[in-house]
């Protein structure tokens, strides 16, 4: 096991790649051109191969190289990797589900703050005009709104959607789940000093979410197709709102630019993006749209857990 050799192309935490070396693996972070990375694998002999959202590992990849045993993803989605392909070739695919679960959860309500309070227009047009235009920019952003007291509806209710919800009852939220695989379920809250609270949550119909909902936001994998579309738009409160930290393609970005236009939408709040990494310039420029580029699961806490996950799960495997 001395010089098994790991490629993590996209990088790796350093606590992580330190319990690889610990271990007696090698770790190269220098990270490979896709083009590259075949003959890489195969003249380095690489037995595992990490990637994030960066790389991609496909069919011919796969087939190309026979050192590799295990093909890891950093985070949750794995849409990067020919998943079932490679595990009919027998190579063991990891990724770390748990790792980034509040990184995450924290990113919506950062989003979600900053929208109900238009931090993220206020931020942009403070050093614009904020000396000569002071008392106009107080009066646009004076009728914010409270969270307390509102209700979120998370679409897709596994790790993440599970952390949304904790905080949202945290700070006073009514909660409205949809979850096509969960009913029933009991959460539990833990506070700072060992006490935990158990809450009892009873799912709804996609429609009763849509309808109910202040703000609505997605925790589901890539689908085929849009999840939210002009035709779920309209069944939204007006007024409402909807957050992105999930994946690109599940909103059509031009309904939801035709909802906030005609003020159906309040605003929205895109962490994901359906063109990667070129978004559309009318998403990026909209005054109603909360922005960041896809940084959900890029604190350093969760990077350090993912480093983590990622090298016990490759050690477990060749021990």
């Amino acid at each position: 096991m001395s010089m098994i050799q790991i490629l993590a192309n996209d990088g790796i935490s350093k606590a992580g790649e330190n319990l690889l070396i610990e271990k007696g693996f090698k770790v190269c972070t220098t990270p490979v051109k896709q083009e590259d990375l075949i003959d890489y694998i195969n003249s380095e002999n690489i037995a595992v191969l990490l990637v994030r959202s960066a790389t991609t590992v496909r069919k011919n990849l796969i087939d190309s190289c026979p050192s590799l045993k295990i093909i890891g993803r950093g985070g949750v989605g794995m849409d990067n990797i020919d998943v079932e392909y490679a595990k009919e070739k027998g190579i063991n695919v990891i990724n770390t589900p748990a790792s980034s679960t509040n990184s995450v959860a924290e990113l919506v309500f950062a989003h979600l703050y900053g929208g109900a309070r238009f931090l993220y227009d206020a931020n942009r047009n403070m050093p614009l005009t904020g000396d000569s235009n002071f008392k106009g920019l107080k009066k646009n952003y004076s009728n914010g709104q409270e969270l307390k007291g509102k209700t979120m509806g998370i679409i897709g209710f596994g790790r993440i959607g599970q952390q949304v919800a904790r905080i949202a009852l945290g700070i006073g939220m009514e909660i409205f789940i949809y979850d096509k695989f969960i009913h029933d379920i009991t959460i539990s809250i833990s506070l700072f000093n060992g006490q935990s609270i158990d809450v009892d949550i009873k799912t709804q119909p996609f429609e009763k979410v849509l309808e109910k909902s202040d703000f609505i936001t997605l925790h589901i994998p890539s689908q085929k197709g849009y999840v939210i579309s002009e035709n779920e738009l309209n069944k939204m409160k007006k007024g409402a709102a909807i957050i992105n930290t999930s994946r690109g393609g599940l909103i059509d970005e031009e309904a939801l630019i035709k909802a906030l236009d005609n003020n159906k939408i309040s605003f929205a709040a895109l962490d994901t993006f359906e063109n990667e990494p070129t978004p559309d310039m009318k998403v990026l420029m909209h005054p109603k749209i909360s922005l960041s580029p896809h940084i959900g699961a890029s604190t350093n806490e969760a990077q350090e857990n993912i480093g983590l996950e990622l090298a016990d799960k490759i050690i477990n495997h060749f021990n």
